[in-house]
């Protein structure tokens, strides 16, 4: 499962390279429309990119469920650990193993209710208002999003119960960096 070590920053990588380029696209077609210039203007009047917009949005959405979960793998995600780092070692690990199954079974049952909805809302015909695709494809993002959190919660407690540690995320680290500076 070497494919999954890396999937969140992968899909987060290529859905925000994609909405740069269509924003970019559709703001250089606004601006070039409005030039009076014979044939290209009316070339690029006929072309419609209000699609755009909307679609860079669900894609943001895509990017935030997918980067919650790339913040509990890497231990980026937000925590309130002031309390339970003052208790005693063996209480802590308690309060610690307790708070990351809650966050499974919670975003679990998040991806459980989300896909029922995916589910119900799949048997309709309600389209998205400037792309007309079906709404299910866009709301499938909370239950794909939220299994792949609750699994990444479920990786951090099997880690901390065999090793005792939880990922830390240094910000002065650039990994692959180390195999650069041998090179």
């Amino acid at each position: 499962m070497k494919f999954l070590d890396h999937l969140e920053e992968w899909l987060i990588a290529t859905l925000m390279g994609a909405a740069t380029i269509i924003i970019f696209v559709a703001v250089l077609h606004r601006y070039l429309s409005g030039f009076a210039i014979p044939g290209v203007q009316d070339f690029l009047i006929k072309i419609n990119t209000s699609w755009a917009q909307e679609l860079t949005i669900y894609m943001f959405v895509w990017m935030a469920k997918f980067g919650a979960a790339y913040g509990v793998r890497t231990g980026i995600h937000v925590g309130v650990d002031v309390l339970i780092n003052q208790l005693k070692p063996a209480r802590r690990t308690q309060f610690i193993i307790f708070g990351l199954l809650a966050g499974a079974a919670f975003t679990g049952i998040v991806g459980t209710l989300g896909a029922s909805f995916v589910w119900e809302i799949g048997h309709t015909d309600q389209t998205s208002a400037d792309m007309e695709i079906p709404m299910w494809w866009v709301y499938l993002a909370i239950p794909l999003g939220s299994y792949l959190m609750c699994f990444r919660f479920l990786q951090v407690t099997w880690a901390f119960i065999k090793t005792g540690q939880l990922p830390k995320h240094d910000h002065a680290h650039v990994e692959g960096l180390e195999e650069e500076v041998k090179a």
